[in-house]
């Protein structure tokens, strides 16, 4: 299609076709002529040949980090995101260009571009280095972008932006069809999965890993945002990723988001907090394989290996002289791990499918006990808003994502979505007035996974 094209009134329409609500097509309709203009304004003519791609962010339902152990997740995506239109150029040059406030970087593809240490460049370079370094000479694009995701949120906004900037560069070059490529992706699913290794920096079949963005992340964020189904919830298990299961959402329900104002950052020591959840995890797959000579990789599939694998793992950590963490802190992450990918799962889509929301509000809110009592991931901000949301009438509030600050969803009745937004923004203001300034607040349904516009 040509840049032209997002001007003519047929955008929203081709939004609300590929799953987005009319309200939502709507705006974001308003976004990509945004987007386009600030590529006409650098002096792209309107009748060139362009692709654009609308890339949501998530929420995590349950499954509170236990993807990268190889546990299980239920999750959908927001109606808010990325919009990114690229044009295609000639020679080997990216120019990302922020609609926003017309921040403008450019960079030469190569494998081995500088990589920042921080800032949002960090995020879109770490795709450009890797894609070059797995797939070989690639031709550039100008690239412009916009988003309505509230940052560091736990929405999962830098996935979301280094998956648009990843499908921007691959329709641009047609990686789809490169041999190297269809070797190793065979599917939305591997997709994902190869996504979550350019995050985390690992290896993913032949295509080796680089350095990443420093988190030790699994793949469910990009799972949910390759792979999910407007209007329903999806269940998958990770290590590889797999889909278990698709849970449809009443029309009459609708997820209310609180983000708490207090940001999920994943650089310095907060990094290195979000990162020591994972790190457990794989020590306590280390000492199982040294204390049994087993060879399981995941914490999921130890568990699942014997009827007594869980009091083998408990001996392999209490009998270990060379632990690089307190062995209590080993078994609370067990524990964690255990509950949430064995019991908690279950039980929450049982009770939801068959339309038993007290029961699923019950189950969930044991969830956000365990993450504050046991992980030890939440802060006073979070706990107040999925408190304050029950005691407002929502049928079930957990925080998601990272932790560490971050955001709150809430399942309410759709026609008493902005009542109780209301309500739960007045409560919220009230106990924590400082991170309240910063809140956020908006509803969606379960959204599709990334599309293009072409």
């Amino acid at each position: 299609m040509k840049l032209s094209s997002f001007a003519d009134g047929s955008i929203s329409k081709m939004l609300y076709e590929k799953g987005l609500t009319k309200r939502e097509a709507d705006k974001k309709a308003i976004l990509f002529t945004k987007v386009v203009q600030s590529l006409t304004e650098m002096g792209i003519n309107s009748d060139r040949k362009c692709v654009g791609h609308f890339v949501p962010g998530r929420i995590e339902i349950l499954g509170k980090h236990t993807d990268y152990g190889g546990g299980r997740s239920i999750v959908m995506t927001v109606e808010r995101g990325f919009c990114i239109v690229a044009v295609p150029r000639e020679d080997n040059l990216v120019t990302l260009i922020s609609a926003e406030d017309g921040e403008r970087v450019e960079v030469l593809l190569s494998p081995d571009i500088i990589l920042p240490e921080s800032g949002w460049t960090n995020y879109p370079l770490t795709v450009l280095r890797r894609m070059c370094r797995n797939f070989g000479k690639l031709q550039g694009a100008d690239l412009a972008f916009i988003s309505d995701l509230p940052q560091a949120a736990g929405l999962s906004s830098s996935s979301a932006f280094m998956i648009s900037i990843f499908l921007s560069v691959a329709a641009r070059n047609n990686l789809y069809s490169n041999q190297v490529y269809t070797e190793n992706v065979k599917n939305d699913l591997e997709l994902a999965a190869y996504l979550g290794t350019v995050e985390n920096g690992q290896n993913f079949g032949t295509l080796l890993g680089d350095r990443g963005v420093g988190t030790f992340g699994g793949s469910e964020d990009h799972t949910a945002i390759i792979c999910s189904v407007p209007d329903k919830l999806s269940q998958f298990a990770y290590c590889p990723a797999r889909l278990e299961q698709q849970i449809t959402v009443p029309s009459e329900l609708v997820f209310s988001v609180g983000f708490s104002g207090v940001t999920a950052e994943k650089t310095g020591a907060a990094q290195a907090e979000y990162n020591r959840a994972a790190l457990q995890v794989g020590e306590l797959v280390d000492l199982w394989q040294k204390f049994t000579g087993f060879e399981e990789n995941y914490l999921a599939d130890i568990l699942k290996s014997t009827s007594d694998a869980k009091k083998n793992l408990i001996r392999a950590v209490s009998q270990s002289d060379h632990s690089n963490y307190p062995k209590a802190e080993l078994l609370k992450r067990l524990e964690h791990f255990t509950i949430e990918d064995g019991e908690i799962i279950d039980a929450a889509s049982h009770a939801f499918i068959n339309g038993d929301l007290s029961n699923f509000g019950t189950i969930v809110d044991r969830s956000q006990k365990l993450g504050a009592d046991i992980l030890g991931n939440q802060i006073p901000e979070t706990i107040s808003l999925a408190f304050e949301a029950r005691k407002n009438g929502a049928y079930a509030a957990s925080s998601f994502g990272a932790g560490f600050g971050g955001a709150v969803w809430a399942l309410v009745d759709k026609k008493d979505t902005e009542r109780f937004i209301d309500t739960w923004k007045i409560a919220y203001s009230r106990l924590h007035p400082e991170s309240a300034r910063m809140a956020q607040y908006f509803f969606s349904c379960p959204g599709p996974a990334a599309f293009n516009l072409s």
